[in-house]
């Protein structure tokens, strides 16, 4: 066990096993202020506070859908902001036993050397930071490292770099009382087969544990969030049971079985197409050390988001919409989805070509 999160390993330990609880996800709203206004733009709503807020909100209060949660990764911002009626998110989201979380990283910029492979920054005062958002209510934090399949990449240069990100971020986080979310993303774009994407994921989950493990990192203290393995966004679709076989083999090759739980990112999916691999994910009659849940931004917002459309008397049939998507993903994480929550909504491909947060 290492020694430099003594004094939180207890802790750390208990609030990733509460997040890795099946049945339970985390919502992923940490949108920056830039994201955030790319989804606000869609339904014709201006990027102010004052939206971001209300959005935010109409999540977090959502009668009858928090208990499918046991996460929320919020931004900077929001991590301060309160309800209309002045009760901060970080309460509100306590006492509904939804542990808060927050985004550390600061986004991605071009690794030099490469051709156009990107590594994460966000480690000027990340200690200090980790400290502050501790105060603040918040146990568990997120940092996204990117990737992508090309003729020659991820590259040796790139895997490592990220790896040594990923595992630098997590023993800081850890050191401050946070539980990291190991984020490992590798994109999706590209018209590679789904055995191109399945040797690139194992050959970054090795050398992401490697990293982490070189770094003392406790890893019942952790959480992982990958990529699902799937086609190259620009390749035929395969069903349901391929990915997860392909995904679960990958997985059950490189992740530790001391990780508690595998929160996945839903990568562009449309809403309907994340569960439905979940749960197939579930489903599958092997070996299964850890949780299999989701970690979904997008997927479980975008037909909230638009049956939301900014307007105040449309909250409570977008709080209908987010219950229906959290329920979804929620039997999905223990094999018993049934598919078709949802209307059409649920059915549009989320996906954006180089995706920025």
């Amino acid at each position: 066990m290492s020694a430099f999160v003594g004094k939180y390993a207890e802790e750390l330990i208990k609030n990733a096993r509460y997040i890795a609880t099946p049945g339970k996800g985390i919502l992923a709203a940490d949108e920056s202020t830039g994201t955030i206004g790319k989804r606000l733009a869609s339904i014709n709503v201006e990027n102010i506070e004052s939206n971001r807020q209300a959005l935010r909100e109409l999540l977090f209060t959502s009668p009858n859908a928090l208990p499918y949660l046991s996460g929320v990764i919020l931004f900077e911002e929001t991590l301060y902001q309160k309800t209309s009626d002045g009760k901060p998110f970080v309460e509100v989201l306590q006492e509904n036993n939804v542990i808060p979380g927050i985004k550390v990283d600061k986004g991605t910029v071009e690794l030099a050397g490469t051709n156009g492979e990107t590594t994460t920054q966000g480690f000027d005062s990340l200690g200090t930071r980790c400290q502050q958002y501790y105060k603040a209510g918040a146990r568990f934090a997120k940092w996204r490292a990117v990737l992508k399949i090309g003729p020659n990449e991820p590259s040796v240069l790139s895997i490592q770099q990220n790896a040594q990100g990923l595992a630098r971020y997590a023993i800081i986080c850890q050191e401050n009382g946070l539980v990291p979310i190991v984020e490992p993303e590798i994109l999706t774009d590209g018209a590679h087969d789904i055995k191109k994407c399945a040797a690139a994921t194992e050959i970054v989950l090795a050398a992401v544990y490697k990293a982490l493990n070189e770094q003392h990192v406790l890893l019942e203290g952790t959480l992982l969030k990958p990529n699902m393995v799937t086609p190259g966004s620009d390749s035929p679709k395969v069903t349901p049971e391929v990915i997860a076989e392909y995904t679960v083999t990958a997985l059950r090759r490189t992740v530790p079985a001391a990780v508690p739980g595998i929160v996945f990112l839903s990568g562009g999916q449309s809403e309907e197409e994340a569960t439905l691999n979940l749960n197939a994910m579930n489903r599958l009659e092997v070996l299964k050390p850890w949780t299999l849940s989701f970690s979904f931004g997008r997927a479980l917002q975008q037909s909230t988001l638009k049956t939301w459309a900014g307007k105040k008397g449309n909250v409570g049939k977008a709080q209908e919409v987010f219950l229906v998507r959290c329920k979804a993903n929620s039997e999905a994480t223990l094999g018993k989805y049934s598919g078709g929550g949802a209307g059409g909504l649920a059915s549009e491909s989320l996906f954006v070509k180089g995706y920025k947060y």
